[in-house]
């Protein structure tokens, strides 16, 4: 009873913000001309907080999936776009799409009564369900808070 509960509480903190700003509430109606302006004083555009909350979560989700195919990614290099804007009109909405996909995955992953949270994975060095939980919860409100930031500023320039 207790697990169901916490696999409750860490899937509303994924999909729910709680004392964070959600997902979809971060890129909801974003104006698409401003995603790859840094406004002054931030060093990171939209497009780039966007792309690299993706790829970072879609590099735990792989992780935590099954550790024979996974591949660690080179840091700081490959979790980061090459370009502070989309190089194609649609990357945007492809961008968000995989998030909530990805995030969907993991979050199925959660509530499987089959996954131990507990439990640290046979590959890695001591990660659980429950750790990369709450990495995904913990990494993914920072850079949305940055994202808030970046469209009000765009919105006042």
């Amino acid at each position: 009873m207790a697990d169901d509960k916490l696999r409750q509480q860490l899937t509303a903190s994924l999909n729910e913000g709680h004392a964070h700003i959600t997902f979809a509430k971060a890129v909801e109606n974003f104006p698409l001309d401003r995603v790859g302006d840094r406004p002054a004083g931030i060093p990171h555009s939209a497009w780039e907080l966007l792309e690299h909350t993706r790829i970072a979560q879609n590099d735990i989700v792989r992780f935590s999936r099954d550790g024979h195919d996974y591949v660690e990614m080179k840091w700081p290099d490959e979790y980061w776009p090459q370009s502070p804007a989309p190089l194609r009109a649609g990357d945007w909405e492809q961008s968000v799409r995989s998030f909530q996909q990805d995030l969907a995955e993991f979050v199925k992953m959660v509530m499987d009564p089959n996954r131990d949270l507990f439990e640290a994975f046979p590959w890695g060095d001591g990660q659980t369900l429950l750790r990369e939980s709450l990495l995904i919860i913990d990494h993914n409100s920072y850079h949305l808070g940055q994202l808030l930031l970046v469209r009000r500023a765009v919105s006042r320039a």
